[in-house]
């Protein structure tokens, strides 16, 4: 064997060795984590603890990269907050008042679904006509949960806050009277009593509205009309979302007025005359204090 053979075969065992050493190494080490692996799964089983802490850290981290990269907190569970539904996934006769609600008071469909759907589920639960409900609440309101009246009524039922604060109390004080389905549930409760101490639908209104025994202004029949409408649209009929002016009243017939009479020269003061009597009021009024 000449010198050259023997380098290669020194080359060739050398290659040897070494592809022998790494394979021995990173067997070793897959090997090794591995057992890592499977000593961690064993001890967070053991121990949920560790685990929940290790996913919320991850969790945070994720939320922090994320907030980083839009500029801005982020909050998963601010959709929780939201009043709203989906129209489409209502029963046909509730999508159907909840988008002439939506159109006629300028509100959009998604918040109007989700009180139309609580107002049906709060009639079935205390035997009022849903519709009803919402009647209430259109001209209570026109669907505004900030609203506030002049002697402090309060969100979309517009129910006294301050009167009935023993009422919020079950949903964590009076500031839940800004939340619309909290201000829902409230206020069909106190039209309820209402109705039960009236004996009556109607006389139950006024009472609510705070005119049992005086004029209401019309309050009853703005309701009622609204019911009405509200009414046909779940009944499926075609409704226009506007209320037909009243037709101005007839105007009396007016006689024309008589000619004014033609001065003669008869009956024109002479110039000298008339100035005459300008000066003596001038006097008059200079003489009288005001």
């Amino acid at each position: 064997m000449n010198a050259l053979d023997k380098t290669f075969s020194g080359l060739r065992t050398f290659a040897s060795d070494v592809a022998e050493g790494f394979f021995e190494i990173t067997h070793n080490s897959f090997a090794m984590l591995g057992l890592f692996t499977v000593l961690a799964v064993a001890i967070l089983g053991a121990r949920p603890d560790l685990r929940n802490a290790g996913e919320d850290q991850l969790r945070g981290w994720l939320q922090e990269r994320q907030a980083a990269l839009l500029g801005m907190p982020l909050q998963l569970g601010a959709v929780d907050r939201a009043t709203a539904a989906n129209p489409k996934e209502l029963p046909k006769a509730q999508a159907a008042v909840a988008y002439w609600l939506s159109r006629k008071y300028s509100v959009a469909p998604e918040p109007i679904s989700a009180l139309v759907a609580e107002a049906f589920s709060l009639g079935a639960k205390n035997k009022l006509d849903p519709t009803m409900i919402l009647a209430v609440m259109a001209v209570e309101s026109s669907f505004n949960p900030f609203a506030q009246s002049p002697i402090g009524a309060q969100g979309l039922m517009q129910v006294m806050t301050n009167v009935h604060s023993d009422k919020y109390q079950n949903f964590g004080g009076h500031f839940a009277a800004f939340d619309p389905v909290t201000n829902l549930r409230v206020g069909v409760r106190v039209l309820q009593e209402c109705i039960g101490k009236a004996g009556s639908l109607e006389g139950g209104l006024r009472y609510y509205v705070g005119a049992a025994n005086i004029e209401d202004g019309g309050y009853v029949a703005k309701v009622m009309a609204e019911h009405s409408r509200l009414l046909a649209v779940a009944a499926g009929r075609s409704v226009p979302t506007f209320t037909p002016a009243a037709p101005a009243p007839a105007l009396p017939s007016v006689r024309p007025a008589a000619p004014l009479p033609v001065a003669s020269p008869s009956n024109v003061e002479p110039a000298q005359a008339v100035a005459d009597k300008v000066a003596a009021l001038g006097d008059f009024d200079t003489a009288v204090p005001h």
